[in-house]
């Protein structure tokens, strides 16, 4: 691809255009490396062989139940897809590269609900009625952007993919520790995806920062000082999940192999996001006093 040089060009045209490169090589990586079916790549056959299906239509244990809560937690949050491309969408509309991102985002994360989806009915963990059930109690309600700005926006989308990937991680090789195949291939599969996501909001945060360094370091710090996952306000009983060990990851761990990469990626400190948070406090006292 020719480069294409914007000395003096106004800062929307950098950053469409910024945007349209970093689209076109997430397009590129994903149409060469990621690429992947739920019917034909993830091993279903082990599944059925596996001797899992008898035990669970015999008996079912805790260990069964957790990893039910688990998938339909994770299958909730996706259901919410129309809402997230759509307000995604609205945002940026004019900055060809974001707004087509997005609809790529929606297309990967509906393979992954239908994933969670496909599990756990193959497997027995829930009854087509009892998913069903499920699915109309998660949709009576509508995802409204936490923030209201592109930026922040940008900011979310960051921080939410690379705690999803690390959730997604854990199970990875919790299933793979325990021999389940077919769980394990699923959450590599999903969570390529999801490191892919970051990977791209965290370029878009990166050309802010470039461009704008308090005024993204505030909308960032405002961000991790407000954020929570979207089942949090989504999904039924979503607090009780939390108590199932894999639904979430540590706060430690959050900040850890999220929020610190994610500032360095940037070329942020930690510094310079405790100062953006003590600017942008500031200065929303002095507005209201």
């Amino acid at each position: 691809m020719s480069v294409i040089t914007l000395q003096g060009a106004s800062p929307s045209r950098r950053r469409r255009e910024q945007m349209y490169r970093d689209y076109m090589e997430f397009f590129e990586h994903s149409d060469r490396h990621r690429r992947w079916s739920p019917m034909s790549d993830i091993p279903w056959d082990l599944l059925e062989r596996s001797g899992d299906l008898d035990r669970i239509a015999e008996r079912r244990d805790q260990a069964d139940e957790d990893l039910a809560v688990c998938l339909e937690t994770f299958c909730g949050v996706e259901l919410f897809i129309p809402d997230y491309t759509k307000n995604g969408l609205n945002i940026s509309r004019e900055i060809f590269g974001q707004a087509w991102f997005h609809l790529s985002w929606g297309y990967e994360e509906a393979k992954h609900a239908l994933s969670f989806r496909e599990y756990l009915l193959r497997s027995g963990l829930r009854t087509l009625d009892q998913y069903l059930d499920y699915e109309e109690k998660v949709l009576e309600t509508e995802w409204k952007m936490p923030f209201s700005t592109n930026r922040e926006m940008a900011c979310y989308g960051a921080l939410q993919e690379i705690a999803t990937y690390l959730i997604y991680a854990g199970q990875r090789d919790h299933y793979r520790r325990k021999g389940n195949e077919t769980l394990a291939r699923l959450f590599e599969l999903v969570g390529r995806d999801e490191a892919a996501h970051a990977s791209f909001y965290r370029k878009f945060m990166r050309f802010e920062f470039q461009e704008d360094p308090e005024g993204t370091a505030e909308d960032l710090s405002h961000v991790i000082s407000h954020f929570e996952m979207p089942g949090a306000s989504l999904v039924p009983e979503f607090e009780q999940r939390l108590n199932v060990d894999g639904v979430a990851i540590s706060k430690r761990l959050f900040m850890e192999r999220g929020i610190m990469p994610t500032l360095k990626f940037i070329g942020m400190t930690r510094r310079d996001m405790l100062n953006a948070k003590r600017r942008r406090d500031a200065r929303l006292l002095a507005e209201v006093a």
